[in-house]
């Protein structure tokens, strides 16, 4: 879900080991993804891997924090519940926000990819990523 509660910046070490490994396994196996970042649910980078140079990811980081908290209260509004990421689609490439709803330590994982990346694979990639994560967080 896109409520998440604020918690810590940061998450145990074994944790953040393995949100890295599912951000890298997504970037290596994902055809046309270019960078992945996860972040603390109020906006800090917690780890980035990465094709391309992506100067600003605090910024990136914090931004994307907002996104997700603006869509919550929109979400509120029209009374939508179970949305667990939001994709923005440019002339350019995609841009998807996956909310992790982990129990102690919630995070997201913000995904950048060119236009031609198989939608489908990714989202689907993204769903068992984000599932694994807070699963780990719950034991």
């Amino acid at each position: 879900m896109l409520s998440i509660p604020t918690r810590k910046r940061t998450a145990p070490t074994q944790l953040l080991q393995l949100a890295k490994a599912e951000a890298h396994n997504i970037l290596m196996n994902t055809r046309g993804v270019d960078f992945v970042m996860i972040c603390s649910s109020d906006g800090f980078e917690l780890g980035t891997v990465s094709h391309k140079n992506h100067h600003n990811t605090t910024k990136l980081a914090a931004v994307s924090s907002s996104i997700l908290a603006m869509v919550t209260a929109f979400l509120k509004e029209i009374q939508l519940t179970g949305c667990n990421n939001i994709t923005l689609d440019a002339d350019n490439g995609k841009a998807i926000l996956t909310a992790i709803p982990a129990v102690h330590y919630p995070m997201v994982m913000v995904t950048l990819s060119n236009k031609e990346v198989l939608l489908g694979q990714l989202l689907y990639s993204l769903k068992k990523a984000s599932q694994t994560i807070a699963e780990a967080d719950g034991e």
